[in-house]
């Protein structure tokens, strides 16, 4: 590891690079930089759109199996004492939006579901318990949802950098629209005033799953989303914990697609990667 002070970052050796960004002594910015070389790594991007919690579930499940076995079959290949081929795991950067649903992570509890079934019923609202970390949260339309599907044997064995990452992918976009996005100490997400108990608001959420070191699940992002949906649960299990959107923080709505634009060029940047769209 290899700390620089911002202004030696610059050029194309930032977009080379893992980044995460601390802020130490404000205004001073200090990078931890970990070197991957002078390969940028591809990652396959999708946007899916308006899909059901449960299949998109399935969908990354099944990039991660197909990123498993590839690397179970190198393994054996590699036992054996045969060469390996240029192939490698696959990288992907999955958006969507999902139908109005409140998901409950493994570390979660179902004390946090306010909304009684009938209410769920009512409200077209369901409710899936998933495999992801975290306690409850809620995903609707209006909400950028990003699924990165990553090995991080090729970028950096450590689930905290990673998720430290993932927020500042989020506060590197926040800060195009003139808000400062912030970490809480002991939490994971990107807040809003996170150290004035009085203001603070939670404008992304994160939780994230992950196995032989390829990554799902992952982040939701607030931008035009309903909010009063919130009231039905406590989110992230935080008695008090408010929540916010861009929205609601520029008193305007905000193109969807103009958001997930930055966030692909934000996400290139913080983890040295390229984008690739297949059509698919």
């Amino acid at each position: 590891m290899i700390f620089y002070d911002s202004s030696q970052i610059k050029g194309r050796f930032a977009e080379r690079c893992l980044t995460d960004c601390f802020l130490l002594n404000p205004p001073t910015l200090i990078f931890a930089v970990m070197e991957t070389g002078n390969m940028v790594q591809e990652v396959i991007f999708r946007d899916l759109g308006l899909i059901d919690y449960r299949e998109a579930w399935e969908y990354q499940e099944k990039l991660l199996r197909e990123n498993i076995q590839f690397k179970s079959q190198s393994a054996e290949r590699k036992g054996l004492g045969i060469l390996s081929s240029n192939q490698s795991t696959t990288h992907y950067l999955i958006f969507c939006e999902h139908p109005p649903v409140y998901t409950l992570g493994k570390s979660g509890h179902s004390r946090n579901l306010l909304a009684s079934p009938e209410q769920l019923d009512e409200q077209g609202i369901q409710f899936v318990e998933t495999n992801r970390g975290g306690d409850i949260t809620f995903h609707g339309p209006g909400q950028v949802v990003g699924y990165p599907i990553m090995d991080l044997e090729r970028f950096r064995t450590d689930i905290g950098y990673y998720l430290r990452s993932l927020e500042e992918v989020i506060i590197r976009t926040l800060d195009k629209y003139a808000i400062k996005g912030e970490r809480s100490p002991g939490l994971t997400g990107v807040w809003l005033d996170a150290e004035n108990p009085g203001k603070a608001r939670k404008i992304c959420a994160m939780g994230v799953r992950c196995s032989r070191w390829i990554t799902m699940h992952g982040f939701a992002f607030n931008v035009n989303t309903d909010l009063h949906y919130f009231n039905g649960i406590i989110p992230c299990g935080i008695a008090g914990g408010r929540v916010t959107s861009l929205q609601r923080e520029l008193g305007t709505e905000v193109p969807m697609a103009e958001v997930k634009r930055e966030l692909c060029a934000d996400f290139e940047q913080v983890f040295g990667a390229h984008l690739v769209s297949d059509g698919v």
